[in-house]
């Protein structure tokens, strides 16, 4: 934390700036070796004239000074917006180091201001996800957390489980007073109302994940019934081989595409059907597990074909979704004289559509499934982490329960403590001082 660091903060590449940023406690002076001619003012931007440290000029660039703590960091900051491409940052850079700055770490800068109480845990990796975002519904969503939404839940999770924690070691230290007699009940109802909000958030946040690290949309059906064709209409261009000879497609093809506001992983799959041939087995089994990692499923069947054995076990496949998982239904090749039947069409909701001529009508509809899943609650775990930590607080205090109703209150308060520890590690540490703060605060002691 001693150290003044330095790095390029755009991407890498041609561009028409880029900005380089030096943070620390000597990143003033650096800046000012690098500009000896003008007086660096803080938050103004100046034009400049960069130089190198054997005095050759570099570039002409704006130079804006962030003095600490009313930067990113809460350290001095300082900004230098030169032209872009990897020429002249790399030079600035080179500038700093030979002046006594160090490269910066991937995330220095976000930990730095963590460390100096600019950011919690949560808005950190918000800032990580917000970068990833594949949906103008993700970007939204994690602009708000920056904010505060996730830490605010955490913080009113916490003091209630604080709260409750403070009444069982009252209860434990100070039995002989007179306590309310429905204190038990009353906590017993917060727990559950807390364990199903907990519930809650973890399954929408995993039903959402691809709001941000876009969804997988897995294309499934038998040979032939036109996968690789949609995926072609979808990407405007052949990616896929498309041929009459069944089995073509021999392993999975994925591919980014834009899907109204969301950009999705969009996965062409090899023909599900039993089959001899080695390499068209394993494709096949690459083709189930894409079907049980898909956030949608588009079952494809073909129109122009009877149903068969194989859009049997196709219909079996998909009866074992998950509640996470979405399905579209879609009738492939009518342009061609219909001649498919079967009481797994009549009782699922199907889209008609041709490849090759028109699929516009499942384009709106996986469009619409979309902003679907993503709309609902504001709040939304960003990472594994949080999910975690949410789901461990949770099954903490369901474990919580038993020793509470038969009075092992020693037991229930470790779970609570458990629970505290694991909601608390979404945004800041527990701090054992805060049992206490809540003890004297909820109770007139020593009456």
């Amino acid at each position: 934390m001693n150290d003044t660091i330095v790095s390029i903060a755009t991407a890498h590449g041609t561009a028409s700036i880029a900005i380089v940023r030096l943070s620390g406690k000597n990143a003033l002076q650096i800046a000012q070796r690098i500009t000896p001619n003008i007086n660096i003012i803080p938050r103004y931007a100046h034009l400049a004239s960069l130089y190198s440290s054997d005095n050759n000029i570099i570039d002409q660039a704006i130079v804006i000074y962030f003095q600490n703590p009313h930067s990113f960091t809460g350290e001095d900051v300082v900004e230098f917006q030169s032209h872009g491409g990897l020429i002249v940052a790399s030079q600035v850079i080179e500038a700093s180091l030979h002046y006594g700055a160090r490269l910066a770490t991937a995330g220095e800068y976000s930990k730095r201001a963590f460390l100096n109480g600019k950011i919690d845990l949560t808005q950190a990796e918000a800032i990580a996800k917000l970068i990833e975002a594949k949906s103008v519904d993700a970007a939204k969503l994690l602009a708000k957390q920056l904010k505060g939404s996730l830490a605010k839940f955490v913080d009113e999770s916490r003091d209630l489980l604080l709260i409750i924690m403070a009444h069982s070691e009252v209860m434990i230290d100070y039995a002989e007073e007179d306590l309310p007699t429905d204190v038990i009940e009353g906590i017993i109802v917060k727990l559950d109302n807390l364990r199903q909000i907990m519930e809650e958030l973890v399954s929408s946040s995993l039903r959402r994940k691809g709001l941000i690290e876009g969804f997988k949309v897995a294309i499934i059906g038998k040979p032939n019934v036109g996968k690789s064709s949609l995926l072609n209409a979808f990407l405007s261009y052949d990616r896929a081989i498309v041929s009459d000879i069944a089995g073509t497609t021999r392993d999975t093809i994925e591919e980014q595409v834009r899907i109204g506001t969301h950009t999705i992983r969009l996965i062409d799959t090899a023909g599900i059907r039993e089959s001899n041939d080695e390499i068209e087995k394993i494709g096949v089994s690459r083709s189930i597990s894409s079907l049980e990692e898909a956030d949608v499923v588009i079952a494809l069947f073909d129109s122009s074909r009877e149903w068969e054995d194989e859009d049997s076990e196709i219909a079996r496949l998909l009866s074992g979704l998950t509640s996470s998982q979405n399905m579209i239904v879609a009738l492939n090749k009518i342009d061609l004289p219909r001649c498919i039947e079967n009481e797994f069409l009549n009782s699922n909701k199907y889209i008609e559509v041709s490849a090759k001529e028109n699929f516009a009508s499942l384009s709106s509809a996986l469009a619409k499934l979309l902003d679907d899943t993503g709309a609902g609650e504001e709040l939304m775990l960003v990472s594994s982490r949080q999910i975690t930590a949410v789901t461990s607080a949770k099954n903490a205090i369901i474990e919580s329960k038993n020793p509470l109703l038969s009075g092992e209150l020693e037991i229930f308060s470790y779970h609570m403590l458990d629970a505290i520890r694991h909601i608390s590690s979404i945004s800041r540490p527990y701090d054992n001082d805060e049992i206490l703060d809540k003890m004297f605060s909820e109770f007139c002691l020593g009456k």
